[in-house]
């Protein structure tokens, strides 16, 4: 295995690194202080919550197995070579745990909360149905030959497919409403901040070692930070730009427009 060739760039991959964790980690709490302040989570959209679980749990699998099974590290030392470093940090497999536990918490705050007419669509359900029966197939593919590279390579495509459509239903759901209120954008910012660090400490990395392996030896992390970064400008035009804050009504529950389900 190849090692760090210069120590402030390896500090700096590790400031990064955390600081990307920290960031992505604090994206989760805003939303849920906002729910617990409301006691409603009527204009958070339910299909980005089931969706954002499927995809922080698929990037959950790539990021512990990659990072904890010497097998599957082996397999991906003989497909890149023997030099380069595994392309998952400790930071990485400390935000997925947070993540899953943060947006299960959240989806409890849906079951216990006023959420007006709001519900998941029954195209979120089949997306997720979908995606999960066809990792199970993938895993009975890999048995036979132990493909574990190649099987956790499809949990990291999964976790990219999810983080492009998550966004969609409450891009929408702004859209459709003309406004963010009930809505974050405070995880928006830390989530914009996690993706241009996490960029950056890919960067480190490739510098110290004159490769750029890695960013495509883990594209699902390369393009996590790229599709992240784009759609929390989209939501940051929105908030700030098209849909500026307006005071709230106080009866949340006779505003049939905006507890109007996505599908």
């Amino acid at each position: 295995m190849s090692s760090w060739n210069s120590f402030p760039l390896e500090i700096s991959y590790q400031v990064l690194g955390w600081i990307a964790f920290f960031s992505w980690s604090f994206s989760f709490y805003p939303q849920v202080i906002l729910n617990f302040r409301r006691k409603s989570v009527v204009g958070l959209n339910f299909d980005f919550l089931v969706l954002n679980l499927t995809k922080h749990s698929s990037y959950l699998i790539y990021n512990a197995v990659l990072f904890f099974s010497p097998t599957v590290q082996k397999q991906y030392h003989e497909k890149y070579g023997s030099n380069e470093m595994i392309p998952v940090a400790a930071n990485d497999v400390a935000f997925s745990i947070h993540a899953v536990l943060l947006t299960a918490f959240t989806l409890f705050q849906v079951i216990i909360y006023e959420r007006g007419s709001q519900r998941v669509s029954k195209i979120s359900f089949t997306i997720t149905f979908a995606v999960w029966v066809s990792a199970a197939v993938c895993v009975f593919v890999a048995l036979p030959s132990q493909s574990w590279l190649w099987l956790i390579s499809v949990f990291n495509t999964i976790q990219v497919i999810m983080t492009v459509i998550k966004y969609i239903p409450q891009a929408i759901l702004n859209f459709t409403r003309k406004s963010t209120v009930g809505w974050s954008i405070g995880n928006i910012l830390l989530d914009l901040l996690g993706g241009l660090t996490n960029y950056g400490q890919m960067a480190m990395q490739s510098i110290d070692q004159g490769s750029w392996v890695n960013f495509y030896g883990n594209i699902g992390k390369t393009l996590l930070s790229l599709v992240s970064i784009f759609f929390d400008l989209l939501f940051i035009v929105q908030h700030y730009l098209l849909y500026p804050y307006k005071k709230e009504k106080p009866i949340l529950e006779d505003d049939n427009e905006s507890t109007a389900p996505l599908v």
